[in-house]
């Protein structure tokens, strides 16, 4: 059997079982992209890296190479939408992004380097949420929008003041007013224990009219 044949079976093979490692991990997390997208993206960048190298070798291997990242980055930024103040399916996005790298890597033949690359991927994947979440204990960031009367602009100084009092830091603030209400805006980073603090005053205060994060 012809020994470049074979290669590019091995390679599609590999290619099947670094994206099936890394797409059962975000089967697991329920994410928009799986175990079969994440195979069939890290298996199709292979094969579009071993055409390439059969093809014309002058500017043809590079042009393949730059549109698979091009439609790779496409690909991905369907998964990201946004969910009320927050941007969900980065790191989906970003894990498309990757397996396609990890494919082209095949295809090149780095069988060793991606192996170590799909582990390093994997621990980020599984170890690092728990780092996540440690650091999203001490820190945090929100989104406030607090409707208030058209003509209640001390309630807004006054929330702006809790913010000061509670350390959390805002970073951005906008204000908007109509016939019947003032709608303002804040960025806010800090302990989430204080961003509780905030809320749960917010929702006592009877001159609220609506707040929302």
């Amino acid at each position: 059997m012809d020994p470049i044949f074979m290669e590019d079976l091995i390679k599609i093979g590999m290619a099947v079982l670094v994206g099936g490692l890394i797409g059962a991990e975000r089967e697991y997390q329920d994410k928009a992209a799986g175990f079969r997208t994440i195979i069939l993206i890290t298996l199709g960048s292979t094969l579009f890296t071993i055409f390439s190298l059969s093809m014309d070798p002058g500017f043809t291997q590079t042009r393949i190479a730059a549109n698979i990242v091009t439609g790779i980055g496409f690909l991905g930024a369907g998964a990201i939408m946004r969910e009320g103040g927050r941007i969900a399916g980065l790191t989906t996005a970003a894990t498309i992004w990757l397996s396609a790298a990890l494919g082209m890597g095949i295809g090149a033949g780095n069988l060793s380097f991606v192996l170590a690359a799909t582990f390093v991927t994997i621990l980020v994947l599984i170890a690092f949420p728990k780092l996540e979440a440690r650091i999203d204990r001490i820190r945090e960031a929100r989104t406030y929008e607090v409707t208030v009367g058209v003509d209640d602009f001390d309630t807004v100084e006054r929330m702006s003041t809790q913010f000061d009092d509670l350390s959390l830091r805002v970073f951005e603030h906008h204000q908007a007013k109509n016939e019947k209400s003032v709608i303002s805006t804040w960025k806010v980073i800090g302990a989430p224990q204080n961003h509780e603090k905030f809320v749960q005053a917010a929702m006592r205060d009877k001159s609220v009219k609506e707040l929302n994060y």
